[in-house]
């Protein structure tokens, strides 16, 4: 049964973030009041905790949060946004987390957004990031790690790698992301329903705004119709009041069926990534995604997760 908080949280998003996806102009105004109040810089609380580094790639700024001593894996984190917004003070306590506990350095590419940008610039940037990367580590030691639009990123620029024959990243974790923009399956207008948080019509406008004329159903927008054979072992992380849920799931599927081995965690009740806001299925999620990154087996599901994953198997 979903936490307390968790119904807390879902009024306050039903009554507040979810105008911004109501319609484009919402969206059009969401967007230009956020310009006047983002801050992309890593909270004061992270820089006494860590050691954060900053450089330029194509005039944006990447943030390196430091491995612990002899630890060689990286975390390549792609913020989540619609690909409108900027890294928040939630993301940044995720990848603070994570930094902590499972000890793995953590580069933060702040990657340029729509409307003042499109595809082709985040694409670039976050592309030529992880060239970068890999000079100094190893293709089998780098995660890619994306919440919302950034799973949506992380899952394109794998595939983006494959084509350029580029090393791949040894595995993904991704927390609600968006894998189809096309709006092919029905499901997800009724999920729209529950979620507390996103919208149809202001979605789509944000796919607008950064997609540069690509079709929506092209894989490069939409990932889920791209050779799913490329990818890594997944870790997904979805829940039921999401309406981009349906999409996770056929996702999950059609992974496994081209022999990616997929890790789902389907938490009932839950919104558009939970696991960034602090509340006891959070941290049941969090403590997924160090299982997985540590390479221990999922020996917890959420709530009817047992059900969805042999559904999602057959």
């Amino acid at each position: 049964m979903p936490s307390l908080k968790s119904h807390v949280v879902s009024f306050v998003l039903r009554h507040s973030r979810k105008q911004a996806f109501s319609s484009p102009e919402n969206l059009q105004r969401w967007i230009a009041y956020a310009r006047k109040t983002e801050d992309h810089r890593p909270p004061a609380s992270l820089h006494q905790r860590f050691d954060i580094t900053t450089r330029s790639v194509g005039g944006f700024p990447v943030y390196d949060i430091a491995p612990k001593a002899g630890e060689r894996k990286r975390i390549l984190y792609l913020h989540g946004g619609a690909y409108v917004f900027q890294i928040t003070s939630y993301h940044w306590g995720l990848i603070a987390e994570m930094a902590n506990r499972v000890g793995f350095g953590i580069t933060v590419p702040i990657y340029p957004i729509a409307p003042e940008h499109d595809f082709h610039a985040m694409f670039g940037m976050v592309g030529e990031v992880y060239r970068q990367m890999l000079y100094e580590t190893e293709a089998e030691d780098i995660v890619f790690m994306g919440d919302s639009a950034g799973g949506n990123m992380a899952v394109v620029l794998t595939m983006m790698a494959a084509e350029d024959a580029l090393p791949l990243p040894s595995r993904h974790v991704l927390i609600s992301p968006g894998l189809d923009m096309s709006l092919a399956n029905p499901e997800v207008f009724e999920a729209e329903r529950y979620d507390p948080w996103l919208g149809i019509s202001g979605g789509m406008e944000a796919v607008r705004l950064y997609s540069a004329g690509i079709d929506r159903s092209d894989w490069h927008i939409s990932p889920l119709y791209g050779d799913l054979s490329v990818l890594p072992k997944t870790l997904l992380l979805t829940g039921s009041h999401d309406l981009l849920s349906p999409d996770n799931l056929i996702f999950a599927e059609r992974a496994r069926a081209a022999g990616v081995q997929v890790e789902v965690v389907y938490e009932e009740g839950m919104f558009h990534v939970w696991p960034l806001i602090e509340m006891p299925e959070a941290r049941r999620a969090r403590d997924s995604i160090v299982a997985f990154l540590a390479g221990e087996p999922q020996t917890r599901r959420a709530e009817a997760s047992w059900w969805l994953q042999g559904q999602i198997a057959t």
